[in-house]
């Protein structure tokens, strides 16, 4: 699943709008990667959605 287990970052939902403005469902998820990253000192994997990784709130393994 499309969700950051750091922010809690996941999909959003709207639709998608065609030129006669006839309108469908559609998602958009989240930029998340799995990493290995550190925690408590030990390394663990995670899925980490690229602000978080930029913005340094996990530290790479």
């Amino acid at each position: 699943m499309a969700k950051c287990e750091v922010c809690g970052k996941s999909v959003h939902f709207g639709n998608n709008v065609s030129h006669s403005h006839r309108k469908s469902n559609r998602i958009w998820n989240a930029n998340v990667h799995k990493v290995a990253v550190k925690v408590n000192g030990a390394t663990q994997r995670m899925n980490v959605c690229t602000s978080c990784l930029r913005s340094k709130k996990v530290e790479r393994a």
